[in-house]
């Protein structure tokens, strides 16, 4: 075949499946969101100089109504020998519960809730680079994928072994509680491949935005430590406080948000040169900290007030302040930034709220102690992990 006659052939066949992808998209309901399975049709020149095609099967996900015009239903409840301090979605169909204190467990699932693997948290820290010998444990806290979902990072509020104590919910950096690690697990064949020291007792995880640095905040030391995920070597350590735990990085990277929760302010942290300036009377004992899509409002859980809190980052002003149930802990946002998931451990429910107004949606029953909480990106499912030994899978539906 000619050149000239292949182009053509490739013309019209490029030309015919832009029509029918077109004819499929306006074929879907409107205002529905719905799995579809399209397929990707390729046409290749082989050496033969004929046209040929090939096709394979991707799935994508429909926009439909905002979260926030959605109502919860529980699709299903996980148990078995898990003991969840919390629950964390990776967006590209994974979710893995850390199990703590003493169950020295990661739990891995499907996005259906199917489980996928039990990772115990038994390490050689020698292994790692880390001039100590023998085998040591960790304690599972929380936990955060890179965005790619190749990896999740889990912290780990104790270790055990030769040289370790465990921490305290009550403790300074006068106490000397030993330093901790993160552990990385990688998702292809769920084990461990990089441990990662940071301070003592540390609590919530977060990764940048462009997969480069891995936050830390560490209960017993006050700090935050900023980590490479290339190698896992310290980049700063910064000074927050009684008590820092949730973090919520911006849109851009720049600035993380670190909530006190022995005191009334959260701390926002700048990326470029790590200095700090405060959002202050945000709550009494800010505790999880979430923002909306731009960047532009930040939530936070309020554990000893018993209230949500909106805030404006441009300004620091606290717009709204709204009861949920008693002791609210995490939280999480709907992708489109329309609602809040927020789990209510001494009530044993998750409250829904509309972010515009911060008015209250919905509370459905939980499993006690409701502790964990995650919003999946890929599904519009929300997981909540509860201390009592069980995870609630709800589908939102139209």
């Amino acid at each position: 075949m000619s050149s000239q006659r292949r182009a053509q052939v490739l013309a019209v066949g490029a030309a015919t499946v832009a029509v029918l992808a077109l004819v499929a998209v306006m074929l879907l309901p409107v205002g529905e969101e719905s799995a579809q399975t399209v397929e990707s049709v390729q046409l290749t020149v082989p050496d033969s100089g004929e046209p040929t095609t090939t096709t394979s099967s991707t799935t994508t996900t429909v926009p439909g109504p905002p979260a926030a015009e959605r109502r919860l239903s529980k699709l299903r409840t996980i148990a078995g020998e898990i003991t969840p301090k919390s629950i964390v979605t990776s967006g590209t169909g994974f979710a893995t519960a850390q199990n703590m204190m003493y169950t020295h467990t990661v739990t891995a699932y499907d996005a259906d809730g199917n489980l996928v693997a039990t990772i115990p948290d038994r390490v050689r820290l020698s292994d790692f680079g880390i001039d100590k010998e023998g085998e040591y444990q960790g304690a599972p806290v929380e936990a955060a994928f890179l965005h790619d979902g190749s990896a999740v990072y889990v912290s780990n509020y104790s270790m055990y072994g030769p040289g370790f104590r465990e921490g305290d919910d009550e403790c300074s950096p006068a106490d000397g509680v030993p330093p901790s690690y993160l552990y990385r697990i990688g998702t292809d064949d769920w084990k461990i491949d990089q441990v990662v020291p940071v301070g003592a007792v540390p609590k919530y995880v977060a990764v940048t935005p462009d997969d480069g640095r891995v936050l830390t905040t560490n209960w017993c030391s006050w700090d935050l430590t900023v980590s490479s995920t290339e190698d896992g070597r310290e980049l700063a350590s910064i000074e927050l406080g009684r008590y820092p735990r949730g973090i919520a990085v911006s849109p851009d990277g720049r600035t993380a948000y670190v909530a006190i929760m022995g005191d009334t302010k959260v701390a926002a942290v700048s990326l470029d040169d790590y200095s700090v300036r405060w959002l202050e009377g945000v709550g009494l004992g800010p505790r999880h900290v979430v923002l909306s899509p731009d960047g532009r409002w930040l939530y936070s859980t309020n554990n000893k007030g018993g209230t949500v809190s909106k805030v404006d980052t441009t300004t620091g002003e606290v717009v709204a302040d709204v009861s949920t149930g008693t002791q609210p802990r995490s939280m999480d946002i709907s992708t489109d930034g329309t609602a809040l998931y927020v789990v209510n451990y001494g009530s044993d429910s998750m409250t829904k709220l509309a972010t515009e107004d911060m008015r209250e949606l919905e509370e459905v029953p939980t499993g006690a102690n409701p502790i964990g909480i995650s919003y999946d990106d890929s599904t519009g499912r929300v997981w909540v992990a509860s201390y009592a030994g069980t995870i609630d899978v709800y589908d939102e539906l139209n």
